[in-house]
Order: structure tokens, then sequence, then C-alpha cells
């Protein structure tokens, strides 16, 4: 049988926005569909307002949907986001974020995905979902 993919982990723009993803935990019974992707947040990540760029969020967030959707993926396939949401509940000035993706629903074209970014204390700062689809490469 074909194992999924998890060529998703170690994406150029991860690496280039400073993102830190954690491996799947290989105990957890949602290993396949799941993802933990944060980032230590600073001055030089703020908006306007002294805050958290919500740009940047949005992207940690994309990054942990995109990761736990790909790696439901056989090595053959790819995917693409063809709708993203995100809700903004409170704001960061510094320290970790951290973005906990899982698929929700996973069909053979389509998925569904959410995601809860919490700052370093554990309070939500915003939630996020995504629909994918399946392309065969």
């Amino acid at each position: 049988m074909p194992q999924p993919s998890n060529r998703f982990s170690d994406a150029p723009i991860s690496r280039l926005v400073g993102f830190d993803v954690l491996p799947a935990d290989p105990d957890s019974t949602d290993e396949l569909g799941s993802a933990t992707v944060q980032i230590r947040c600073g001055a030089h990540h703020h908006n306007p307002m002294q805050r958290v760029h919500g740009g940047l969020i949005a992207a940690l967030a994309d990054a942990a949907m995109g990761i736990a959707f790909g790696r439901t993926l056989m090595d053959r396939q790819d995917f693409s986001t063809i709708e993203m949401k995100i809700n903004f509940i409170r704001p960061v000035k510094e320290g970790m974020i951290v973005a906990k993706a899982r698929v929700v629903e996973r069909g053979l074209r389509i998925g569904f995905v959410d995601c809860e970014i919490t700052n370093e204390r554990g309070k939500r700062i915003a939630t996020a979902t995504s629909t994918c689809t399946v392309i065969d490469s």
C-alpha cells in the first residue's frame, strides 16, 4: 500500500519566514492529517499598530493547514488550496504563536481543514479553515 507523503513539511517559504514545523507525532492516531507550526514573533513582525501583522498569522495558519492536508496525500499527488478563511480574535505583540491544524474531512478530491492559533499562554488568537483539492500529477 502506498504511504502518504510528508514532503510538505519543509517548504522554502517556511524557512524564509521562519516557521518551525514540528514533526508529526508518531503515537497520534491523527498523525497523517495534522500539523503544528510555530513562530516566535517580535517587533520586526509588527504592523503600524505595533501588533503582529495579520498576514503573518494567516500565513502561519495556511502553512499548518497545508502541511496537515499534504500529509494525507500519496507520493504522486499534489494539492491546491481553493478557499481559506481566518477569524482574528485577539492581537499579539510578541512571543511564540502556534498553529495546530487537522483535516476534518477528506474525500477523494476535496478536503476540509481547520486550525487553531494560540499564543504562548494558550489563549486563542485566531481560527482558520481551508478547503483543498487533490491534484494527480
